[in-house]
């Protein structure tokens, strides 16, 4: 089952797509003038959250992890298996607005997303013998 979701402020949008795989939920999160993918953070509540960011320019590494976090913060309560987000936001000339704006989009999409993760059932329990 999957969903999608987008925002828009300040001259651009982010989208977030969300897979539940069994019990486990995958979530992308981009967006901009290039969506790629700047950063990975996977989550599970019995181990503790990884972070991998990926190479930039100049020897710099992405930071949209800093996005990921937000949206991991208002969704862990809901989510009953493992989660891994890939997020990639990039705006050209990107300004002091636009940036705040991107932690508005997030957010309001993390609330979206909060509400129908409620709204939805999940798959059965696996099965050992």
């Amino acid at each position: 089952m999957s969903k999608t979701f987008t925002s828009k402020q300040s001259d651009y949008a982010i989208t977030l797509q969300a897979e539940w795989i069994g019990n486990d939920l995958f979530l992308c999160l981009f967006g901009g003038d290039t969506p790629h993918i700047g950063t990975v953070t996977t989550f599970s509540s019995e181990t503790e959250k990884h972070v991998q960011r990926f190479p930039s320019h100049d020897g710099r590494f992405h930071k949209d992890d800093v996005l990921a976090e937000l949206l991991l913060k208002q969704i862990a309560a809901e989510l009953p298996g493992n989660c891994v987000i890939t997020a990639g936001v990039h705006v050209d000339h990107i300004s002091k607005d636009q940036i705040e704006a991107a932690f508005s989009m997030t957010a309001e999409l993390a609330e979206a997303l909060k509400l129908w993760l409620l709204k939805h059932t999940l798959a059965k329990e696996p099965l050992y013998k």
